[in-house]
C-alpha cells in the first residue's frame, strides 16, 4: 500500500492540470458503446474533493435519498449536469457541490482532473479534483442528499479493499468494481472514478 506521507502533494502530481481539461469520448468509451451505442451523451462534472487530515487526505462522498429517479441512494460524488450559465466543468462542480451539500465555493481550490468517463445513464463525466478547507460545514440538500462523510484516501489505496463482481444490466454481463467502508458500498461510476484516481496515484512517483 502507498504510504500516506506526502500523499496531497502526490495527488496534485498525479491528476491533470486545470490547463489541461480532458475532452470526451471518456476512458470507457469502447464499453458503453457497446452497451447504450455510440450516440451523444450529455456533459456533466464531479466534485472529487480531498480534505487534508493529521493522518492523511480523505475524500468526500454524497449518499443520495432513496426517491431520485436515477442513483437512488448510492454514494456518490457532489456534481450534475452541465447547464448553460456554467462556464465550464470547474464551475459546474462547484456550482453542484454548493447546492447539494451548501459547501461554498470559497472554501474549494479545484487543482485538476482526471480522465472523462462515461455512465450507462447516458453522461459523459468531467471529475474535477479539488481541496476543501477542513473547516468546512455541510448543509445538505434533503431533497437529494441523504448523508455526507468522508473516508481516508489511503483506504482506496489499498488492493485488499477493491472488489470486483459481474452484474447483469440489460441482459448483458458487466464486471464492476467496489469499495466497502463502514457498511457505505461504493461502486459504479463513483468507484471507477476512484479507480482511475489510484492508478494515477501509483504511477506517479
Amino acid at each position: 500500500m502507498i504510504a500516506t506521507a506526502g500523499l496531497d502533494r502526490r495527488v496534485q502530481r498525479a491528476v491533470r492540470a486545470l490547463d489541461d481539461p480532458p475532452a470526451a469520448p471518456g476512458w470507457n468509451h469502447a464499453e458503453i458503446a457497446d452497451l447504450l451505442g455510440p450516440g451523444p451523451r450529455r456533459a456533466a462534472a464531479v466534485l472529487v474533493a480531498t480534505i487534508a487530515r493529521a493522518d492523511g487526505p480523505s475524500i468526500l462522498f454524497t449518499r443520495r435519498t432513496e426517491h431520485l429517479a436515477q442513483h437512488a441512494g448510492q454514494v456518490s460524488f457532489p456534481g450534475g449536469g452541465i447547464e448553460a450559465g456554467d462556464a465550464n466543468s470547474v464551475a459546474t462542480a462547484l456550482r453542484e457541490t454548493r447546492e447539494e451539500v451548501g459547501i461554498d465555493a470559497g472554501l474549494v481550490r479545484p487543482f485538476g482532473y482526471l480522465d472523462c468517463f462515461e455512465t450507462i445513464s447516458g453522461y459523459c463525466v468531467t471529475p474535477v479534483v479539488a481541496q476543501i478547507d477542513p473547516g468546512y460545514l455541510v448543509t445538505p440538500d434533503p431533497r437529494e442528499v441523504a448523508d455526507v462523510f468522508e473516508t481516508p484516501l489511503a483506504f482506496f489505496l489499498d488492493p485488499a479493499n477493491l472488489r470486483r463482481r459481474r452484474i447483469d444490466w440489460r441482459g448483458r454481463a458487466r464486471e464492476i468494481c467496489e469499495f466497502v467502508y463502514n457498511d457505505r458500498i461504493i461502486w459504479g461510476a463513483t468507484a471507477a472514478m476512484l479507480l482511475s484516481l489510484v492508478r494515477r496515484i501509483e504511477a506517479t512517483p
